[in-house]
């Protein structure tokens, strides 16, 4: 079966939905694939809880905000603040049913460009397709886990997780863990995995440990909502400059571990190692691993978690990588070369999300650029044939 529109969204999490809202306001003809927020349901635990605030929201309209659906539910930001996992989720769940976004719950794991340059054939895992004008590829970050190779080469196959694929705790109770990275990642599942009942969490990390204080992204919001009527403005920014911009962020985002962890990890299971790394791992015949750190310490685990974040290179896109997309597509270090609305060197195909960090900025690693995207996006091709207005 042969399905076919002027726009194909692939993806179905803040960033996918943000531009399926924004599709539907500008009368662009779309369709929108994947399951609603699955990398959040399926790579996120129980009990998780977001850096974002209320005014992270998904409207590029402003209409059905965060601030509404608490309105709605007779809730302040007061009540919900930091917000949990689940309370993000329905917060989706409702922005969805406001907009009417009802996303056909199939995998794309092919997409090719016709070889009439008249748009895309986007192959779905049970064999049907999609023929559209034009593409918006707004992938998650299940993909782009970062494993450093030279870390990997010391640990033991099987006895190790990205945090992605860590998220169930219900067999923790009384085993020992190693978790590496010292970001806010790696303190939340040291938390939940103590509420777990973990009889030993280590942390260990290169750097000096984040303080336990509330990160201010105020200054990030402007530099965003701005976007849509500048959206050449950290393209045109010196490598000095953008340095800046980046490491302002990294360090409110990755020198800061939210305060309310603190209470949680204070624990005496809990033991952290700062400036250090893994030198070596050792499974022992119990099936004990025997990890050295640089600082002459040994530490005896059961498990290792890689809290190591996450790192793009567009070719690892199955979907891409399986087509003949990639051929055509211009990259730089990993990243798909994008214009100023998100459009790569082949034309009709847009990529946000994480990729886009590249030449927007880091802000797009975050849900508060879900909007500015979409309005960009959605405003080239409001101008172009994939209009129903065209």
């Amino acid at each position: 079966m042969t399905t076919e529109t002027d726009l194909l969204i692939i993806g179905a999490g803040p960033f996918g939905l943000a531009i399926a809202a924004q599709a539907a306001y500008a009368g662009i003809h779309h369709l929108i694939v994947g399951k609603p927020m699955e990398f959040w349901r399926q790579h996120m635990p129980k009990g998780m809880y977001l850096r974002s605030a209320c005014d992270w929201h998904l409207d590029p309209q402003n209409k059905h905000t965060i601030d509404k659906f608490l309105e709605w539910q007779g809730k302040t930001n007061h009540d919900v603040e930091p917000l949990s996992l689940d309370f993000y989720l329905s917060y989706v769940e409702w922005f969805q049913q406001q907009k009417g976004i009802y996303p056909l719950p199939v995998y794309i794991q092919q997409l090719d460009l016709l070889s009439t340059n008249n748009g895309f054939l986007a192959t779905t895992v049970n064999g049907d397709t999609i023929r559209s004008r034009c593409v918006a590829v707004a992938p998650g970050f299940k993909h782009f886990a970062n494993v450093p190779n030279d870390l990997k080469n010391r640990l033991p196959a099987g006895r190790f997780q990205h945090t992605c694929d860590f998220t169930d705790f219900s067999n923790c109770a009384g085993k020992r863990y190693l978790i590496i990275g010292g970001r806010q990642s790696a303190f939340e599942w040291a938390a939940l995995l103590l509420e777990a009942g973990a009889s030993a969490v280590h942390l260990s990390h290169r750097h000096d440990s984040p303080s336990f204080k509330r990160a201010d992204w105020s200054w990030v919001n402007p530099l965003v909502d701005n976007m849509f009527e500048n959206p050449n403005w950290f393209r045109n920014l010196s490598q000095t400059e953008k340095d800046e911009i980046a490491h302002r962020l990294w360090a409110e985002g990755r020198l800061k571990v939210e305060p309310w962890l603190e209470a949680r990890v204070r624990d005496a299971r809990v033991h952290v190692w700062a400036r250090t790394e893994v030198l070596t791992c050792l499974e022992q015949d119990s099936g004990e691993l025997r990890v050295n750190l640089s600082n002459g310490k040994t530490v005896p685990v059961d498990q290792i978690i890689l809290a190591t974040g996450y790192k793009v290179n567009i070719t690892q896109l199955p979907l891409l990588a399986s087509g003949n997309v990639l051929d055509r597509l211009a990259t730089r270090n990993g990243f798909p070369e994008l214009d100023d609305h998100f459009e790569t060197s082949v034309p009709g195909l847009f990529i946000t999300s994480m990729p886009a960090t590249q030449d927007f900025g880091p802000f797009f690693g975050f849900t508060i650029a879900v909007r500015a995207a979409a309005q960009l996006i959605c405003e080239r091709l409001r101008l172009t044939a994939c209009s129903e207005a065209s």
